[in-house]
C-alpha cells in the first residue's frame, strides 16, 4: 500500500498595485497663478510690461495638459475636441509675471478662415509683444517638429527669442524609443538658427516638471530652488519592458 502524500499548503498569491511615480513639489508661485484676462487681437492684450511667456503647439499636442500640470491646477481649458482654445488667455502669477496660452494650430476640422485668424493673432502676439520673454512649444513626441512648428519656431528666433520645446506624451513611448526620439529632435535643432531647447514631457506620469520649471523660472527671472529630480531618477514602471 501506498503511503498518503500530504497536500503541500496553497501559497497565498498577494496583489499589489504598480509603483507610482513621485509626486513633485509644486513651486508655489506656479501654483497661485489664477486667470487675468482673454484677448482675441493683440490690443486687447493687458498692458505690454513685466514678463511673460507663452505656451503654444499644435491642437492635439496636450497643450493645455502641459499648462494645468505645471501650475497644478486647471488654468487652461482641456477638451476632447482639438482646436477649441480660441482666444489668447492670461494667467497672472504676480503683477509683473504671467504665462500665456495661445490658440493651438493646424487643426484640420477648423475653418480655413478662421485659422488663418487665429494663425495672424497668434503671429502678431509672438513678432510683437515686447515683454515676452520665451516660447514653450508642445509637440507630441510622436509627431514632432511640423511644418506649423517650424513656423512658430522661426518668428521667435527672428526676435531672437528662446524656445523650449516640451515633447509631449512621452508616455506614450517606451523609455527607449522615447530616448531615441528625443535625440533625434535634438540633432535637427542643431541646424536651425536660434535659440532651442529640449525635454521629454508627461503630463500624466508628471515626468519632466523639474526641468521645465528650471527653464521657466530662468526666463521669469525667478530666484528659487526647484527639486532636482531627473527622469533617470524616476522609478521604470516594472510591468513594462523596454526595448
Amino acid at each position: 500500500m501506498r503511503p498518503v502524500k500530504k497536500k503541500k499548503p496553497q501559497q497565498k498569491i498577494i496583489y499589489q498595485p504598480a509603483s507610482r511615480p513621485p509626486v513633485m513639489p509644486q513651486p508655489k508661485h506656479y501654483a497661485a497663478a489664477s486667470f487675468l484676462i482673454s484677448a482675441q487681437t493683440l490690443a486687447q492684450c493687458p498692458p505690454d510690461e513685466g514678463w511673460e511667456i507663452a505656451f503654444a503647439g499644435r491642437s492635439n499636442a496636450g497643450k493645455s495638459s502641459a499648462l494645468n500640470c505645471l501650475t497644478s491646477s486647471r488654468l487652461a481649458r482641456t477638451s476632447k475636441t482639438p482646436g477649441r482654445t480660441q482666444l489668447i488667455n492670461f494667467f497672472q502669477i504676480d503683477e509683473q509675471r504671467r504665462l500665456v496660452d495661445l490658440p493651438g494650430y493646424g487643426y484640420a476640422k477648423v475653418p480655413e478662415a478662421m485659422r488663418r485668424e487665429w494663425g495672424r493673432h497668434l503671429g502678431d502676439y509672438v513678432s510683437q509683444r515686447q515683454c515676452l520673454c520665451g516660447v514653450v512649444v508642445m509637440m507630441d513626441v510622436r509627431h514632432p517638429l511640423t511644418e506649423f512648428d517650424h513656423q512658430l519656431m522661426e518668428v521667435a528666433a527672428s526676435r531672437n527669442l528662446p524656445v523650449h520645446i516640451l515633447l509631449t506624451k512621452s508616455d506614450k513611448l517606451k523609455r527607449g524609443p522615447a530616448a531615441q526620439q528625443l535625440q533625434t529632435v535634438r540633432n535637427e535643432l542643431k541646424l536651425l538658427n536660434g535659440q532651442f531647447t529640449v525635454q521629454l514631457f508627461s503630463s500624466l506620469k508628471q515626468e519632466g516638471m523639474a526641468e521645465a520649471w528650471r527653464v521657466l523660472d530662468d526666463w521669469l527671472e525667478l530666484q528659487v530652488e526647484v527639486p532636482d529630480v531627473s527622469q533617470d531618477e524616476i522609478p521604470a514602471d516594472p510591468s513594462i519592458a523596454d526595448d
